[in-house]
């Protein structure tokens, strides 16, 4: 399996535009970081593409694992983020899911 590489200078946009086009293709999708700067990145891609996606009647949700992967010859811990594809009805378009209320 491919993995979108996420790092601390990683777009949070950028990533998030790749997962929900890979999405709207029927790709899996998963992400491998390294340190908290990369998951934090990854998780904001995560919460922008849901917001591109669900009002296309798709939502997404994420599942973390922890992966030992090897940089430069040294074993590094990474964590795995898989992204899973839900459908949604049509109700729960505009009832069920808050708002944004950042401004």
């Amino acid at each position: 399996m491919d993995f979108l590489k996420v790092s601390s200078k990683s777009s949070p946009a950028s990533v998030a535009g790749a997962i929900a086009g890979m999405v709207k293709d029927g790709a899996s999708v998963a992400m491998q970081c390294v340190g908290a700067g990369g998951v934090n990145q990854a998780v904001k891609a995560v919460a922008i593409a849901r917001g591109f996606l669900i009002p296309t009647g798709v939502d997404i949700s994420c599942v973390p694992t922890f992966s030992e992967i090897e940089i430069s010859g040294q074993s590094r811990t990474a964590i795995r983020i898989a992204v899973c594809v839900h459908k949604l009805d049509p109700p729960q378009l505009s009832q069920d899911m808050p708002s944004d209320t950042r401004k």
